[in-house]
């Protein structure tokens, strides 16, 4: 593991409130020094990050990187590699693979390939339930001592409310965080957001109270068991004034947002375009607007790629047929900046919302931060430089985006995990 100096770079670290032109030590796989560096450092190579931003390793909360039992949707090798090219160092995988990641045993594996390719640190979430078949809750102390961060059912709705209410209790009592994509089951088999567009494309609807029942019933369950709650890929506006209110109340909630919701709308959809065929769906522009305004004033705490790699022929159908999904890894950082830029929130609550606030939410040490003595997990990114999006030049094995032939601003030069230059 070699020395690396990292110069002329503007750093940006929001979990310290650090803004300023300095250069980066990195020695041991640790962060050396910021700004003043001592004559006994030796480098041995230098990275000339002049007109680039210097920022901790992004920390994404959803990424699928289809291992095991989807390997013809993705790879552990080709998403991890798509993560470190989107400046992406450490992410958390949802728990439906192929086996359902149930077991310590198949934690412990996913694990252990992750860290043999040095490449993202990997923070696999636990079934919530045995196959996540929604009846019989998981050993969730296992699960944890075998590196599971939390417990969730990944998309499949829990639609027994006394299931869900002795996982929170049960939680609750070992202190283990569940997350849950806030959507209840029977509203919210449609495949397009209730409204004008879909009644006039003839989709299936799922209206925003399939989410706020949701919603409701977790917030519910969470005052009487004292249970702390992540929810995944908050989606409506009424869903955002839910969060906000649980928050003011002082529970233990916190949620993210996707770079799809945040983004785009319902009418991006145009005529059938299946690679806008996502779960949750994109709703119109007033939920988009909410969500903006959610992720820069703090109820909403992160913002995710949600990550979905699909293989070409399950996009290849009717849009009501096609699996939902779209890949994201190498988007994240761009969309993160464009909406820090747009929205008014400003760069360090951009980078801070894919950094510093979901690293909190895993509760990692060193990850998320850049700090003398903590983990070397950065970022060099030239913010100015202007991209296509090329389906085709991904790296992830998912091609399919709704961002494709969208101009792009920033992207990551290098990437370091552990002081290993990983991407660049």
């Amino acid at each position: 593991m070699s020395n690396i100096l990292i110069t002329n770079g503007r750093v940006v670290d929001p979990a310290s409130g650090l803004d300023r032109k300095a250069d980066v030590a990195v020695a041991d796989g640790k962060v050396f020094a910021i700004g003043e560096i001592s004559s006994e450092f030796r480098a041995e190579r230098t990275l000339d990050a002049q007109g680039c931003l210097v920022v901790p390793g992004l920390v994404d909360l959803a990424a699928r990187l289809r291992e095991p039992g989807y390997e013809h949707e993705g790879m552990l090798e080709s998403e991890m590699g798509a993560a470190v090219a989107g400046g992406v160092t450490s992410l958390v995988c949802p728990p439906d693979t192929d086996p359902v990641l149930d077991e310590p045993g198949l934690v412990e594996m996913l694990k252990f390939r992750a860290e043999k390719m040095q490449r993202a640190r990997l923070f696999p979430l636990g079934a919530l339930t045995r196959s996540l078949a929604g009846e019989v809750l998981t050993e969730m102390a296992e699960l944890t001592e075998a590196g599971c961060i939390g417990f969730g059912q990944a998309d499949i709705p829990l639609g027994n409310t006394q299931v869900l209410q002795r996982a929170l209790q049960y939680a609750s009592t070992f202190g283990y965080t569940v997350w849950l994509r806030p959507q209840e089951r029977d509203l919210g088999k449609g495949v397009a957001a209730s409204g004008p567009l879909a009644t006039r494309l003839g989709l299936a609807g799922v209206p925003a109270a399939a989410e706020t029942i949701a919603v409701f019933t977790i917030i519910e369950l969470m005052r009487s068991t004292g249970a702390r709650v992540h929810l995944c890929r908050l989606s409506s506006a009424a869903g955002v004034a839910q969060v906000r209110a649980a928050k003011a109340e002082g529970l233990p909630l916190t949620c993210d947002v996707s770079i799809n919701s945040l983004h785009l709308v319902d009418t991006d959809i145009g005529y059938f375009d299946s690679r806008a065929r996502l779960n949750p769906p994109l709703r119109q522009q007033r939920d988009r607007d909410a969500l903006s305004a959610g992720l820069a004033d703090g109820t909403i705490d992160a913002l995710v790629s949600d990550h979905t790699p699909v293989e070409a022929d399950a996009k290849t159908l009717p849009f009501a047929e096609a699996e939902a999904g779209a890949t994201g890894l190498e988007l994240l950082l761009p969309l993160a900046l464009q909406w820090g830029e747009q929205s008014g929130a400003g760069l360090a609550r951009a980078i801070e919302v894919v950094s510093a606030a979901p690293a909190k939410l895993l509760g990692a040490q060193g990850v998320g931060r850049l700090a003398k003595g903590g983990a070397a997990d950065l970022c060099v990114v030239d913010p100015a430089l202007e991209w296509q999006v090329q389906p085709d030049t991904l790296r992830s094995q998912g091609k399919h985006t709704p961002f494709g032939g969208y101009a792009m601003h920033g992207r990551a030069r290098f990437t370091l995990v552990g002081g290993r230059i990983v991407h660049g």
